[in-house]
């Protein structure tokens, strides 16, 4: 069994990497599991900077194990591409995933109310055991905001983005859905090909 520990304490996260993860001989552990543990300040400019200060601050406590770092967000054209890298903490540094989907919408309806274009983006950094080279692995999907908030599935910004060719938000696709075709299933797949080969 191969172990993977990933720099995370969102449980959402976490539950998408167990279930896609799930029968491919990959053991997930989250670095909530250590008390030695604290999660860095995450100063970076880009997701690709953030997901680095993640991994190499807990490849430093699990130096003989697979590590990884995601960092993910919504990115809308309307809005200059924000929250981007904000995405988590956009109403503020402990906002809840309502109160970052009420900001998000008001903000829509001041600055963008018809370009409702947008774009969910994950970047993965992956360091392999023993300090074997640094993978990086992007995943993207596209999609509109929808008007107000849809569908109980999911967590994060689920409920108000409608993946491209679609009608319902990713809250109300499901479960099943997401773990085909998100930014985040991507970049987890690629991660499960390149750990087990």
């Amino acid at each position: 069994m191969i172990q993977l520990w990933i720099a995370t304490s969102n449980q959402g996260k976490l539950n998408e990497f167990k279930s896609l993860l799930n029968g491919k001989g990959i053991e997930v552990h989250s670095s909530s599991e250590l008390s030695v543990f604290s999660h860095p300040k995450e100063t970076g400019v880009t997701f690709l900077e953030n997901a680095r200060i993640k991994v190499r601050y807990l490849k430093a406590v699990k130096p003989q194990c697979w590590v990884v770092a995601d960092d993910s967000g919504l990115e809308v054209e309307g809005l200059g591409g924000l929250p981007g890298i904000h995405s988590a903490r956009y109403a503020g540094e402990h906002a809840s995933d309502q109160e970052n989907m009420a900001k998000l919408l008001k903000m829509m309806q001041l600055r963008s109310p018809q370009n409702r274009k947008a774009l969910m983006r994950c970047v993965l950094v992956v360091l392999p055991p023993s300090g074997g080279q640094e993978e990086v692995i992007e995943g993207v999907i596209q999609g509109t905001i929808a008007e107000k908030l849809r569908g109980q599935y999911g967590f994060g910004y689920d409920p108000v983005f409608i993946p491209q060719g679609e009608t319902k938000t990713f809250a109300e696709l499901g479960v099943a859905y997401k773990n085909q075709f998100s930014h985040r299933a991507q970049t987890i797949k690629k991660l499960s090909q390149l750990i087990t080969k």
